[in-house]
C-alpha cells in the first residue's frame, strides 16, 4: 500500500489493480481496512478507527483513491464527488487501435444492468416508456502515444457514471486493454484493466486550499514505456519554449 497524501482530514492511497476499495462477497481484505490498521499503527489510536470512502474506483482499475479521516471531511467529500464542480480527475486509459479523431468529447447516455454489472450506451434519454432511461455521460480524451496496437490516452471525467470510461471507449472502438467485459481482445495477466485514476485536484473539505495528487503508474512493462514517451515528449516542448 502506497500512500500519496495525508493530513489531519484525509488520506489517500495509489490503488492497484488486485486490490478492493470496500468489502464485497470476494471476501477479500479491503483497501479501506488496510488503511484503517495504517492509521491505528502509526498514530498508536486506542479502539475503533474512523475512515470514511467518499468514492470507489472499479477492483481492475488502479490509481488514486481518496479516504475521510473524519465526518466533517466525509461529509464534505460526498458532495464534492456528487457535483462534480470543485473536483477534477484525470485518467490514463491504454487502448486497442489508434483513436480518430485524436481528441474528442463524448456524450453518451448510459443504463446499467445490475444482473450483468455493466453499462450499455443507449439512445434513449427519456420522453417515453419502451425502455429504462438512459443518464447522460461526458468525457473528453487526448491521444498522449500511438503505439503498433495499442494507444495511451488521457482521460477527463465529467460526469461520474457506472463504469463510464470503460464503458464510453469501447463503445467509440477503442476498448482498454485487458478489459474483456468491454470488448478487450485478451486479458492481462494480473487480471486488471490498463485504467488508471492519474491525478485529483480538489478543494481541501477542511482548509478549503487546493489539493493536487498524482498517482504514479503501474509498474509494468507497457505503462513504463508509454510513460517515458510522455516524459521525453515533455522535455521537449520546455525545451522548445
Amino acid at each position: 500500500m502506497t500512500i500519496l497524501y495525508e493530513d489531519n482530514h484525509i488520506i489517500a492511497v495509489n490503488k492497484t489493480s488486485n486490490e478492493i476499495v470496500q468489502g464485497d462477497k470476494t471476501g477479500d481484505t479491503p483497501l479501506s481496512e488496510m488503511v484503517k490498521a495504517y492509521i491505528k499503527k502509526k498514530y498508536n489510536k486506542p479502539g475503533e478507527v474512523f475512515l470514511g470512502v467518499p468514492h470507489r474506483i472499479d477492483r481492475p482499475t488502479s490509481g488514486v483513491v481518496l479516504f475521510a479521516r473524519t465526518s466533517k471531511a466525509l461529509t464534505r467529500l460526498c458532495t464534492l464527488f456528487s457535483s462534480h464542480e470543485k473536483i477534477k480527475k484525470t485518467y490514463l486509459a491504454i487502448v486497442e487501435g489508434k483513436p480518430e479523431p485524436a481528441e474528442a468529447r463524448l456524450e453518451d447516455y448510459l443504463l446499467k444492468n445490475e444482473v450483468q454489472n455493466k453499462s450499455y450506451v443507449t439512445t434513449y434519454s427519456g420522453g417515453g416508456h419502451k425502455t429504462a432511461k438512459g443518464k447522460l455521460a461526458t468525457l473528453s480524451y487526448k491521444t498522449l502515444v500511438v503505439g503498433d496496437h495499442y494507444s495511451l490516452l488521457e482521460v477527463n471525467l465529467e460526469t461520474g457514471r457506472h463504469h463510464q470510461i470503460r464503458c464510453q471507449l469501447a463503445h467509440a472502438g477503442y476498448p482498454i486493454k485487458g478489459d474483456l467485459k468491454y470488448g478487450a481482445k485478451r486479458s492481462n495477466p494480473d487480471g486488471g484493466i490498463c485504467l488508471h485514476a492519474w491525478k485529483i485536484g480538489f478543494e481541501h473539505p477542511v482548509s478549503h486550499e487546493r489539493v493536487f495528487i498524482t498517482a504514479p503508474t503501474p509498474d509494468d512493462r507497457m505503462w513504463n514505456a508509454f510513460m517515458q514517451q510522455v516524459t521525453d515528449t515533455d522535455n521537449i516542448l520546455r525545451q522548445e519554449d
